[in-house]
């Protein structure tokens, strides 16, 4: 009856959304793209704007482009500052890409900007305005000690910047455009913050503590995401622009930290608000348009060094741990830019189980390794087996005066997938009688691999097959889904689903009803057997945003996504209505396209990533 049996475990791992993402400081990656997304037109950048952009991302993330891009930028930086009639933006952001550049400028050119400066601020009505006017005095000062930018009357500017904020702690544009921004609330900020720096005396008292005020309600309408993330969103949407969370959530964090530096005083900010705006820019990935990475690296090199808090990173280079190869849990800390941290203690506190509420109290220190710069646990503790956990670990600082100046977020969720290799025990294969169910023939089975087993039967007696799954600790292990495929060797196939009873696996067949099904067919016979295990809380972690923008790179990058998104169909549809062999039938139609155009796309990035290195 039965010519060949073969067994098959498989197990799908999707990472989990809730309260335990993990995020990752910076890396390679975010420089791959600057390289890409921030690629000279026709030998230059578009604008003056654009090109501080890229100078800024690329300072940012240690990529040498200066003498590159000061060729055939600073003749037109020269040209806009020495113009009379250049607008207020692009005095503004010429001055922003000098800071950087150093092009050849004396001081009588910046003595003449700043005196056009200073006479047009009096006259300024909108917020834009005076940040650029506010803004490029300020660079001035950085910039040369020889001109004078002091401002005589900066409690009269305060106010009427002042003049425009909310009751929520947005800003207006405008004092004739009714809509509030939050996007130009951290304009506002910085702006503000450039008057304090360019005030010829302290600004009085009562305004900065109105404008402390407004801080703390702007972040009274912070959002936020259960994985401890938040961001700032942005409700108006006119002629001025089109922000979202992302260049929204920049600008606060831009002019906050801005402010912050301005003014010796303390905003009395939790850390905490500071690390959870650190995880949304860090849980972006990769931006695939330049201004959003523009963004989103100048927004953490602003956490990165600031007079707030300075938010600390825990990470874990693997999160899935395999109990059979014994593997040592290890987690990492460093800032949002990957930099060093003062010296700490990571500690494992709880460890949750998939689906409980119930945690086991751990409370054990990892040791500390010097050279890789991990917290290593050497061993698991002995109640975590196979499955999936939420781990809760607890950073502290050693001395008492860096919590004054780092952030810790008190107790951080890092979800773990712990595998193992799965014993299959007490596997029986029996003949039975139809009336009685007595059993005429019974065989021991070997089911860690394919084997072969010679059994006969006739169409008035049942198989029954009978297995137990355990993990590497003995544990029962239950997974999502048995088959037994049973298969004539004309090509004639049925699969019936195998039940659990406690710990045992247990399916009978009964011949006698099974003969229409199989037309009648006799002959020999092949039995698969496929366990397969499925955990999903389903969070689709795809980068779409990195496309390359070559035009053939391009199609076999989307053409490589469009892949991995009939993949993830294909298995809700499994999960829906199909039967795991029919879905296997497909996964490998759409693995031969998956892996032909993933190798292209590789080549691509290969390619990227030398550039890279040889910048």
């Amino acid at each position: 009856m039965a010519r060949g049996l073969r067994f098959l475990v498989l197990i799908l791992s999707v990472a989990s959304i809730c309260d335990a993402a993990t995020f990752n400081p910076i890396s390679d990656s975010h420089r791959s793209a600057a390289l890409e997304l921030f690629t000279p037109t026709d030998g230059s950048l578009k604008s003056l704007e654009e090109t501080f952009e890229a100078l800024r991302t690329f300072e940012v993330l240690g990529i040498d482009k200066k003498s590159e891009i000061k060729g055939y930028t600073c003749p037109t930086v020269v040209d806009t500052l020495w113009s009379p009639s250049s607008a207020l933006k692009d005095l503004f952001q010429a001055l922003r890409v000098n800071g950087v550049l150093k092009c050849e400028l004396n001081d009588e050119v910046f003595a003449g900007i700043a005196s056009r400066l200073k006479d047009n601020v009096k006259d300024a009505n909108s917020l834009l305005d005076l940040h650029y006017l506010i803004g490029s005095l300020k660079l001035i000062k950085g910039q040369t000690a020889e001109v004078d930018v002091h401002l005589e009357d900066a409690d009269g500017i305060f106010r009427a910047i002042k003049a425009l904020s909310q009751s929520d702690g947005r800003w207006r544009f405008s004092s004739n455009n009714p809509e509030s921004s939050t996007y130009a609330a951290g304009i506002a900020l910085e702006t503000l913050a450039g008057v304090v720096a360019l005030a010829s005396h302290d600004i009085d008292q009562s305004l900065m503590d109105t404008l402390k005020q407004d801080i703390l309600k702007l972040f009274d309408g912070i959002e936020r995401y259960d994985d401890g993330s938040c961001y700032f969103d942005e409700k108006l949407v006119d002629a001025q622009g089109n922000w979202g969370p992302v260049s929204a959530s920049s600008s606060i964090v831009r002019g906050l930290t801005s402010f912050a530096t301005s003014t010796p005083e303390s905003l009395n900010l939790p850390g905490d608000r500071i690390l959870c705006l650190a995880k949304f820019f860090l849980g972006i990935g990769v931006p695939g348009n330049f201004k959003d990475l523009y963004h989103q690296i100048d927004a953490l090199a602003s956490l990165e060094n600031n007079r707030i808090s300075i938010p600390l990173i825990l990470s874990l280079p693997s999160s899935v741990l395999s109990v059979t190869r014994k593997d040592q849990l290890k987690v990492r800390v460093n800032t949002v830019l990957g930099s060093a941290v003062p010296p700490l203690s990571v500690k494992l506190m709880q460890i949750f189980t998939s689906g409980s509420k119930d945690a086991s109290i751990i409370d054990q220190e990892l040791k500390f390794d010097p050279e890789t710069k991990l917290h290593v646990l050497d061993a698991l503790p002995e109640n975590v087996d196979v499955g999936k956990y939420t781990f809760t670990f607890e950073i502290l600082l050693h001395d008492p005066e860096h919590k004054k100046i780092y952030a810790t977020g008190g107790r951080t969720k890092v979800s773990v997938y712990v595998t193992g290799v799965v014993n299959i025990d007490q596997a029986e294969i029996a003949i039975l009688d139809s009336d009685l169910g007595n059993v005429e023939t019974k065989k021991r089975l070997d089911l860690t691999g394919e084997n072969t087993i010679a059994l006969s039967a006739n169409h008035l007696q049942k198989l029954r097959l009978t297995f137990q799954l355990t993990t590497p600790f003995g544990r029962a292990f239950k997974p999502h889904q048995a088959f037994l495929r049973l298969r004539h060797e004309s090509g004639v196939e049925h699969i019936f689903l195998v039940r659990s009873s406690g710990k045992n696996f247990e399916i009978t067949l009964d011949f006698l009803g099974l003969v229409e099904k199989f037309f009648y067919l006799s002959g020999r016979y092949d039995i698969q057997l496929t366990v397969g295990d499925s955990v999903m809380l389903l969070l689709l972690r795809v980068n779409l945003r990195n496309f390359p923008s070559s035009t053939l790179p391009a199609f076999f990058a989307i053409s490589f996504h469009i892949g991995i998104a009939a993949v993830l169909s294909l298995y809700v549809v499994f999960w829906l209505k199909l039967d795991l062999f029919t879905t296997l039938k497909a996964l490998g139609i759409l693995g031969i396209s998956l892996m032909f155009t993933g190798h292209r796309t590789l080549s691509y990035l290969a390619s990227t990533s030398a550039k890279l290195k040889s910048a």
